[in-house]
């Protein structure tokens, strides 16, 4: 008898990533394909829905070819990717504008419209958060402030994982972690607002329906079947934002049970079995991907990206081959510069702040540098910028009442830099702690689908059978030290610099 597959699909915001693996949990093998990212004004992000579709049809396709694995052998779809943004649809379902993405900065007067129409203590009893221009409710009332002609062909508003839930099964549906972003989710209930809808002024017949995160929403088309090579027929699961479903996928469903991502974002990430939150609204609290569950979230925008951004804009410009080569020069160089970068700090606010400061007209900067510097200094007070924002998200836990402990599952593509988990190991004062997988969202996707299928009983008992902790990096009691006076610094640099990013956002507005 041949092996039963799940296929996990995360939409990221570089790129689409399938992953296959069988009923024991063993990776038969992945593939990605890449997508560009628009930026045409400062502090926006948008991309192409229909890019997205071409990349996942072709990633799903590769896979298969390469694993040689039947499309039969599919017991289930799980679905994740990039959170908050905005797909507009018409009654067609064609796409109408642009898709604006969870990184984009353009509607903080639409988050104090909708505050102010809600009421802020409303708006965090009922959403748990506060309206913040990441969400996708302000891009909603943005785009039918600003593109009028747009807006009146919308009939249907998806997340981006959503998006491609449509186009497979020709369903309008999504889950209960990612609905949790977008300011419209009743996040106590696990049901969208009326509340919410009406301070928005949207029709409620724009948004899919909400579904818990294992649970099947339609199946592969004919249609789709034919553009992806899988079978139609082979269910779909409601699936996870990219974060729940990177916490399955590291098994963070039980109390007691703390990761870090280093992705584009950098996340902390906690499990909570009630809908506690943060009273200042600086942390995200979500409905998680296991049923009746919620968990605590702090989120420093730019971790990878930052990484990312000076790779390309200062490490190789032009050069776009080898991207795993030249992470590997920067950290090789990264790693012969003391810990404390000889006093350069890095404010890793690129694409402006959530988590501990919620402001879009916070910016990177560079504090401290001196003619010693160079290149390589800079490359590592990224890494140690990333660690020392991820500190401040783990202490706000900590003054809300989360036992975060002392060892932190380590996840992400930043995780694969030995450096860069030593220093937040350092930093954090704490163990980082490898898993023997590190397959990301796309992973708890499909463990979402195996739960889904039957093929696993829960999702909790899966992620006992399949995760585990696999190499420890223990801080060093010298380097901590040094650290922890230079964290008092930086964490004094955006008190001081608050006031000059408003007035420099005012100056090229």
């Amino acid at each position: 008898m041949g092996r039963t597959f799940l296929l996990g699909i995360d939409l990221g915001t570089s790129g689409v990533r399938a992953l296959l693996m069988d009923d024991r949990g063993s990776v038969a093998g992945s593939c990605s394909e890449e997508y560009p990212l628009a930026t045409p004004r400062p502090a926006w992000a948008e991309q192409s829905p229909e890019h997205w579709w071409r990349a996942t049809r072709r990633a799903v396709r590769r896979l298969l070819a390469q694993t040689a694995t039947e499309p039969c052998a599919i017991a289930g779809i799980g679905l994740t990717g990039q959170m908050h943004g905005s797909v507009f649809l018409d009654r067609h379902g064609e796409v109408v504008c642009p898709a604006i993405l969870w990184c984009d900065q353009r509607t903080e007067e639409e988050c104090e419209e909708i505050t102010r129409l809600a009421g802020k203590k409303r708006v965090l009893a009922v959403t748990c958060n506060p309206v913040l221009t990441g969400f996708q409710a302000p891009k909603i009332v943005w785009l039918r402030k600003h593109r009028p002609e747009a807006w009146r062909r919308v009939a249907k508003v998806l997340l981006p994982k959503d998006y491609l839930r449509y186009l497979l099964t020709g369903l309008f549906a999504t889950d209960v972690s990612d609905a949790s972003g977008t300011s419209l989710l009743d996040v106590r209930k696990r049901r969208w607002s009326q509340e919410m809808i009406e301070a928005t002024g949207i029709c409620r017949s724009m948004l899919p329906e909400v579904f818990e995160s294992p649970v099947q929403t339609g199946t592969v088309s004919a249609e789709a079947a034919r553009a992806t090579g899988l079978r139609a027929g082979t269910p779909v699961t409601a699936g996870a934002g990219d974060q729940a479903a990177g916490a399955v996928g590291s098994g963070i469903v039980e109390e007691g049970l703390v990761s870090v991502s280093l992705g584009t974002s950098g996340v902390v990430f906690a499990h909570a079995r009630t809908p506690s939150r943060d009273p200042q609204g600086r942390l995200h609290t979500f409905c998680h991907a296991v049923p009746g569950a919620w968990h605590l979230m702090g989120v420093t925008l730019s971790a990878g990206g930052s990484y990312r951004w000076f790779r390309d804009a200062f490490w190789s410009p032009g050069n776009t081959a080898h991207s795993a080569r030249r992470y590997r020069e920067m950290e090789q160089a990264a790693a012969r510069v003391p810990a404390g970068c000889d006093g350069l700090l890095f404010l890793p606010y690129l694409s402006g702040e959530r988590c501990p400061h919620p402001d879009p007209r916070a910016r990177g900067v560079f504090f401290g540098l001196s003619l010693s510097h160079d290149r390589s200094h800079a490359a590592r007070s990224i890494l140690e910028g990333v660690a020392f924002g991820i500190r401040q998200c783990v202490e706000m836990m900590d003054s809300a009442g989360v036992n975060t402990g002392r060892r932190f599952r380590i996840t992400g593509g930043g995780s694969r830099s030995r450096l860069w988990v030593q220093i937040c190991a350092d930093i954090l004062a704490r163990e980082m702690v490898r898993l023997n997988v590190d397959e990301g969202p796309a992973y708890g996707a499909a463990i979402l689908a195996g739960a889904s299928a039957g093929v696993f009983p829960d999702v909790p008992s899966a992620c006992r059978r399949l995760v585990r902790e696999r190499q420890v990096f223990t801080p060093d009691g010298k380097r901590a030290t040094l650290y922890d006076k230079l964290y008092h610094v930086y964490r004094e640099l955006y008190a001081s610099l608050r006031r000059s990013f408003a007035d420099l956002a005012g100056a090229v507005s």
